[in-house]
């Protein structure tokens, strides 16, 4: 092996964890498919053969192709599209109650030193508070009807939004501040026109960010009482069956979200397409 052949084994690997290299989407693609592949790979070979033959139990994990011979029941038998609908309904409905507690009160907090010394208490307990003990909370102030799961959603949506519009105005760089000090600009023009001006694309991203994130607390909200949805769907299941609709459920909250973040994105373009051109 000649000096050239072992330099170019030495910078293969190199090639391959440069930092922050750029990759083409080909590249992209094919790099992103593997871990999918790997895990319906293993998944067939665990749930393969007859069902007492089975690594794991039909009844825990059941094979591909009985979540996919599913479907059709799962779409005209649980009202997978009425269930879907109704799920986005309520972290719409819980997302925007949150907005108008959260958007106010974080701008006012990351303005005004006094406000947030009033508040920042409260938003750093209620960060270390687990998301499901308010499920309980919700029951109790707002009983099991539609109400609990809209304030349920609306308490996870605040607790997460709060801190990042907080940050997103203090990361306005105080130059903006100072300069319109200089050009005689008010109080309250200073908040609104630099301060939120400044921020508003990143208080997006957050806004973005907490969308998602609702679906994962969909489940907890549908927990109890829920007429229809995609968490009822999951707890239904998991106690009568079949099992398959659980995983299928699962596969549609994760493509309803990317569904919706996409949207999101598509709106930042045109909201802030300044960025895109950075």
């Amino acid at each position: 092996m000649n000096s050239a052949d072992r330099s170019h084994q030495t910078l293969l690997p190199s090639r391959w964890l440069a930092i922050r290299q750029p990759v083409p989407f080909g590249w992209r693609v094919a790099l992103g498919a593997i871990p999918g592949i790997v895990l319906l790979a293993v998944w067939m070979l665990l749930t393969a053969g007859e069902a007492e033959e089975r690594v794991i139990s039909v009844t825990i994990l059941p094979s591909p192709i009985e979540v996919v011979g599913e479907i059709r029941s799962l779409w005209f038998e649980r009202e997978l599209s009425r269930c879907a609908m109704a799920s986005l309904l309520r972290v719409v409905g819980g997302f925007v109650v949150a907005l108008i507690v959260a958007f106010p009160l974080g701008l006012l907090m990351g303005s005004f030193s006094r406000v947030r010394a009033l508040f920042q208490p409260s938003m750093v307990f209620s960060s270390y508070l687990p998301i499901p003990a308010l499920v309980p909370l919700t029951m109790s102030l707002f009983g099991i009807d539609e109400t609990q799961k809209i304030m349920f959603l609306a308490l996870a949506f605040v607790i997460f939004l709060l801190p990042l519009f907080v940050r997103a105005i203090d990361d306005v760089d105080d130059v903006y501040l100072r300069t319109a000090q200089t050009l005689g600009a008010t109080r309250w023009q200073i908040v609104r026109r630099v301060l939120l001006g400044v921020s508003m694309a990143q208080i997006y991203d957050a806004m973005r960010l907490g969308f998602g994130v609702g679906w994962t607390y969909i489940i907890l909200a549908e927990m109890v009482a829920a007429d229809r949805g995609l968490g009822e769907i999951i707890i239904v299941s998991q106690r009568r069956g079949p099992r398959e609709h659980i995983y299928l459920v699962l596969l549609v909250i994760v493509l309803i979200a990317f569904l919706t973040d996409k949207c999101w994105a598509w709106v930042g373009k045109r909201l802030f397409p300044y960025r895109e051109k950075a």
